[in-house]
């Protein structure tokens, strides 16, 4: 249900990815028609998304966008990757507070149920030739390009309770989570350190800088050319 939900919210973006600027946002019915097989009652296949969470405000986000609008235009009638962009302080903050948005402008792209970040170059020819190497991912509604062995892994998962799921998935975040806080604290204390080594660096240059050994280098100077 929470992944349904998520692309619930993701394929709000489709419209606006491919035009349809009329519908700013899904209704039920139109989720049901855009994502859920009604014949099955399960999601339909899908593309693989890249996705911009920006902020209006954001300096690096308006430096980025003329390379992000081209790369949508380019992707506009695609097939294969849908190329959109989310506003974190306008309608799309829930969304952008779900998949864990914690600066801007920050680009994910996977599967619309698990987005992961995008490391890659910034500019358009990083992101065109990023995406047209992405390929859909192995997930429930796309079985076909699943391995044998997920395939196996998917009809295991599909035995397991909702409660144990959302139990693994709360799991892995707290897991993400720690991980994280572990960098950052390392990070400040390699900070602390940092500066503390750096404030008496300088302080010991300062206190060198006052001796008189400039004047010791002249007269010894003095004396190397009059021994010469």
């Amino acid at each position: 249900m929470k992944s349904a939900i998520l692309i619930l919210t993701l394929a709000t973006i489709l419209n606006f990815a491919r035009g349809d600027t009329e519908v700013p946002h899904l209704t039920t019915k139109t989720f049901d028609e855009l994502v859920v097989d009604k014949a099955s009652n399960t999601l339909k296949p899908g593309m693989p998304w890249i996705i911009k969470f920006y902020a209006p405000w954001c300096g690096h986000c308006k430096r980025m966008k003329p390379d992000w609008d081209r790369l949508m235009d380019e992707y506009a009638s695609s097939d294969s990757v849908l190329i959109a962009d989310v506003d974190c302080i306008g309608d799309g903050k829930p969304l952008c507070d779900k998949v864990g948005v914690k600066g801007f402008p920050t680009v994910k792209w996977g599967s619309p149920d698990d987005l992961q970040d995008y490391t890659g170059g910034r500019d358009f020819d990083a992101l065109n030739t990023f995406a047209s190497e992405l390929k859909p991912s192995c997930n429930v509604a796309n079985l076909d390009v699943c391995s044998e062995a997920q395939q196996e892994t998917i009809r295991t998962l599909q035995e397991v309770s909702t409660e144990e799921l959302n139990g693994r998935v709360s799991a892995h975040t707290d897991q993400l989570s720690t991980a994280e806080k572990a960098f950052k604290d390392k990070v400040g204390e390699l900070q602390s350190a940092y500066e503390k080594a750096k404030n008496a660096h300088e302080a010991v240059i300062a206190e060198l800088k006052g001796t008189d050994i400039g004047l010791v280098k002249s007269v010894l100077a003095s004396r190397t050319h009059s021994e010469l």
